[in-house]
């Protein structure tokens, strides 16, 4: 009695591990974005209230410019907040106006 596979059989295993790829990838794709997006949103969230309690500690108003290393002495981890974890970049704006990040359209603070 021979032992081992037919090349049919193979084929088979092949094919449906192919299958189940194809099926696979494209929701890991879209969850690993989503992750991305929701990381972003955080860091924007970590640097709003950064901004807000730099403003109120310097007395700053609505309309100054974010002084950037001062607000990151309010944030937890700073080096999560300078870029987006999708490769973009965050601008902290004015006290009164949301960070945003340069990646996607998603990717901003809603209130």
């Amino acid at each position: 009695m021979k032992q081992g596979f037919t090349l049919v059989e193979i084929m088979i295993v092949v094919a449906i591990i192919g299958l189940l790829a194809a099926i696979a990838i494209p929701s890991f794709m879209k969850a690993r974005t989503q992750s991305q997006t929701s990381a972003c949103i955080n860091n924007l969230r970590q640097i709003e209230a950064g901004k807000e309690q730099w403003a109120l500690e310097m007395r700053k108003g609505t309309g100054v410019t974010a002084d950037t290393p001062g607000v990151m002495t309010y944030i937890k981890n700073p080096s999560a907040c300078t870029n987006c974890p999708s490769g973009g970049t965050v601008a902290f704006g004015v006290i009164g106006t949301n960070a945003t990040c340069t990646v996607l359209p998603g990717h901003v603070l809603l209130n």
